[in-house]
């Protein structure tokens, strides 16, 4: 199917979403995926929903079948590369569209939408000089609960599915289970590591920007 969507006349919509914004620990992950009237249809027989409405098993289960129905990109900014861009950039906003306008770059390379769909963040001026970049005349939208447009959605399931991976992957690494999201259970952890590894191992594995990083190390 795939081949039938590459570069040609304009059709159909980009969507861009990403996870791991709201957890201490892992990556932030942004995935754009590209989708149409036909992939749509395909997306609804699959019971496509957006990640945050589903278990992480079926995220899973998704992500296999959206990768077989549409083009996609993924970026991933672990936690190293983003502690070092936030440190630089001062700003959260700034960040997500960086990594937004990354993903959205290296699939204009293979796509030619009419319109990318993002949720509303903030400053969307890189995400715009990404399109510029292109060359491309793309309407730009960001908008409020954009996973109710199916190409989000998918894309909230790619990076929503690739943020647990590679949480797991580090939870295996330091032999411990490191907590989604930025509550108690997140701080008791890192309090654990800070103590075993200090400081700065904390940084290889969160985003020590987060106010549980005050919590952990006082």
């Amino acid at each position: 199917m795939q081949s039938d969507l590459l570069l040609g006349e304009p059709d159909g919509l980009i969507g861009i979403d990403e996870a791991g914004k709201g957890d201490y620990f892992g990556p932030l992950v942004v995935a754009a995926c590209f989708s149409n009237e036909k992939i749509d249809i395909e997306f609804a027989k699959i019971g496509l929903k957006e990640s945050k409405n589903i278990s992480d098993y079926r995220t899973y289960i998704l992500e296999k079948k959206i990768k077989k129905l549409s083009p996609f990109e993924i970026v991933v900014i672990g936690p190293e590369k983003y502690n070092e861009l936030h440190a630089r950039m001062r700003n959260l906003n700034r960040l997500l569209a960086w990594g937004h306008s990354r993903a959205l770059e290296n699939l204009l390379a293979k796509t030619n939408p009419r319109e990318v769909i993002a949720d509303q963040f903030g400053d969307k001026s890189l995400i715009e000089n990404a399109l510029m970049k292109k060359g491309r005349s793309v309407k730009l939208t960001q908008k409020h609960k954009a996973e109710t447009v199916p190409a989000v959605a998918a894309a909230s399931v790619l990076a929503r599915a690739e943020f647990l991976r590679r949480l797991e992957k580090l939870s295996n690494q330091y032999g411990i289970n490191l907590h989604k999201g930025a509550g108690a259970p997140v701080d008791e952890v890192g309090k654990r590591i800070f103590a075993k590894h200090g400081k700065e191992e904390l940084a290889r594995i969160a985003k020590v920007h987060f106010k549980n990083t005050k919590r952990i190390v006082t």
